[in-house]
C-alpha cells in the first residue's frame, strides 16, 4: 500500500464524521486481519450486513475507497474502535476509480484509534498478519492487508 495514501485518507476520515457513540450492535473485524480475504469480499460483507455506508466517503487518486461505519454499528478490530475501512481490488468495478494510476495490487484494511505500537501488539498477540501503519502519531493507525 502506498504510504502516501494515509495522509489524504486520514483527512477524509477525520472530516467526514465525528466520533460515534457506542451502539448495542457491535461487530469485530479481527478475523479479517489474518489477511486471507480479498478487498471485494471484505467491503461487500460489511455493506451487506449494514456495518458500513455503501457510498465511499473518499476515493484516493490510486482508487483506494474509504468507507465510514454506520451509526448503528460499533465496528472494532482487536478491541479498538474502527474509524473507517478501506479497500481496492484491480479490475473490480465494485470500487470507484480514482483520478490517477491505480494501486499496484489488492489492499484492504481499517483505520483504528490507537498508537502503532499498541495496535501492532494487539494484532500480533491475536495471530494477525496485517501490516500496521501510522496515520496520526499516538491517535490513529491503519491495519492493512495487501496481496
Amino acid at each position: 500500500m502506498n504510504k502516501r495514501l494515509l495522509v489524504p485518507l486520514v483527512s477524509a476520515v477525520i472530516t467526514s464524521a465525528g466520533i460515534c457513540t457506542t451502539s448495542a450492535f457491535g461487530r469485530t473485524l479481527d478475523e479479517q486481519f489474518a489477511c486471507k480475504s480479498n478487498p471485494h469480499a471484505f467491503i461487500a460483507n460489511l455493506i451487506n450486513d449494514q456495518s458500513i455506508d455503501p457510498t465511499p466517503i473518499h476515493v484516493e487518486a490510486d482508487s483506494v475507497n474509504a468507507f465510514r461505519p454506520t451509526h448503528t454499528t460499533d465496528l472494532t478490530a482487536y478491541g479498538l474502535r474502527v474509524r473507517a475501512v478501506f479497500g481496492y481490488q484491480p479490475g473490480d468495478p465494485f470500487f470507484k476509480p480514482g483520478s490517477a494510476k491505480t494501486s499496484s495490487g489488492p489492499v484492504y484494511g481499517a483505520v483504528v484509534f490507537g498508537s502503532t505500537d499498541a495496535v501492532e501488539a494487539l494484532v500480533r498477540k491475536a495471530g494477525g498478519h496485517a501490516e500496521i501503519q501510522q496515520v496520526i502519531p499516538l491517535i490513529l493507525s491503519a491495519i492493512v492487508c495487501e496481496a
